[in-house]
């Protein structure tokens, strides 16, 4: 499986015992790049080219005898969907040309993958590995809250009291079957939520809100950065194109969150109540969720363990981690190894943190006393979408089998 993400590629090599009542998983093999194939927008090739080194893994990892039968997929998600349909087939058909001439693996597919699909399938991967959805076991599922450079998902299956009203209807249902049960999941995939992408329209809203005097003076004042630094945006209005400076204030973590929770338009008309952000319908978490684990991976993950947070913690703990980096408080880091270089290196980490802790609490409505999970792996296996998709993927294709 080869997840081509808005920040970079990764290829997962999976190996499965069938001799099970369902698929368990033996061994999986991980690799990495860096930038993701949206970032050779014109250049299709060149996209191809940068995932020569993960295919050789590949290569590598899969007996020979094997090659010709284990099914092969490419699935790109938000970086590619934010391209635009044309830029980003000519990407697309170049990466399956270069497999179908180069590599000895059927291919199942290379195409973007649908927000919901990628939101459902790292459910399926976190809910697996922590064996919630073994055969014959009933049991808890946990709620996975992924959030990726230019989209953020939420999946979870809401349980409502027995007679009370049920599920809104509408494209937010997922029924998954899996094994000998049912599941009715609640997901969406926010577009441009991710934290790249969030990052930018932070940091444009300033200008936007203060256009005038950002034209005509070529500078604006940010609350999430560090004092005086400084960042150039090229900014559009009326067909003329200015470079203005974003220059920090370093105003601390409840400034910075002031500017931070416009972008999550609370405001917004909610058609189908009750809404989470940007006017979509969510069931309630502390309703219909009250008493299942919540895990937050990704992004939530990169930004935590570097500080030496917990692999727990609550929502109120990640907003007060999100304040002292915002303070400039970096002497209370000297215990964690290379806390205080990450920090002097990334100014955007006070702006990062704040916008998870936003997401959570502001987006999603978690309370401020809830525990969330965080993970980068689970029994040796990489959390994210990628082994929910090949567990999905397996009964599609024609595997090896030995007599």
């Amino acid at each position: 499986m080869i997840d081509a993400g808005s920040s970079g590629s990764r290829v997962h090599v999976y190996k499965f015992n069938f001799c099970r009542e369902e698929p368990e998983l033996e061994n999986e093999v991980f690799h990495m790049i860096e930038p993701g194939l949206s970032s050779f927008e014109n250049d299709p090739e060149a996209a191809a080219d940068s995932l020569e080194d993960l295919l050789q893994i590949a290569v590598e990892s899969v007996p020979a005898s094997m090659q010709k039968c284990t099914p092969i997929a490419v699935k790109a998600t938000a970086g590619l969907r934010l391209l635009g349909a044309a830029k980003s087939q000519r990407i697309l058909d170049a990466v399956k040309n270069r497999l179908e001439v180069k590599y000895p693996f059927p291919i199942n597919a290379v195409e973007i993958m649908d927000g919901k699909d990628e939101g459902v399938y790292a459910w399926i991967t976190v809910n697996y590995l922590l064996g919630n959805l073994n055969v014959g076991r009933g049991g808890k599922s946990a709620a996975t809250f992924d959030l990726g450079g230019a989209s953020t998902q939420i999946v979870f299956e809401p349980q409502f009291p027995i007679g009370n009203e049920q599920m809104a209807p509408g494209d937010h249902i997922y029924q998954l079957k899996y094994g000998n049960r049912q599941y009715n999941l609640y997901q969406h995939s926010y577009l441009g939520f991710g934290l790249k992408e969030a990052r930018k329209k932070i940091k444009s809203d300033i200008i936007r809100l203060r256009e005038e005097y950002a034209i005509a003076s070529g500078r604006v004042y940010h609350p999430c950065l560090p004092e005086n630094y400084t960042e150039t945006i090229k900014w559009t209005s009326h067909n003329t194109t200015t470079n203005v400076k974003v220059i920090g204030t370093n105003a601390g973590h409840a400034m910075c969150r002031g500017v931070i929770e416009k972008i999550f338009g609370k405001e917004k008309p909610c058609p189908l109540s009750p809404c989470a952000f940007d006017g979509v319908y969510q069931p309630p978490l502390t309703e219909t969720f009250s008493d299942h684990e919540l895990y937050v991976f990704s992004f939530f993950y990169d930004l935590t363990q570097p500080l030496g947070m917990p692999l727990q913690f609550s929502v109120r703990e990640l907003g007060e981690l999100a304040n002292r980096v915002c303070s400039n408080d970096v002497e209370v880091f000297q215990h964690v190894p290379g806390a205080i270089k990450v920090l002097k290196q990334s100014p955007d980490y006070c702006l990062d943190l704040t916008y998870t802790h936003a997401l959570l609490r502001v987006g999603y409505n978690v309370p401020p006393e809830r525990l969330v999970r965080t993970a980068k792996k689970i029994k040796d296996a990489e959390t994210g979408w990628c082994l929910g998709a090949s567990i999905a993927m397996i009964d599609d294709n024609q595997l090896c089998k030995r007599y």
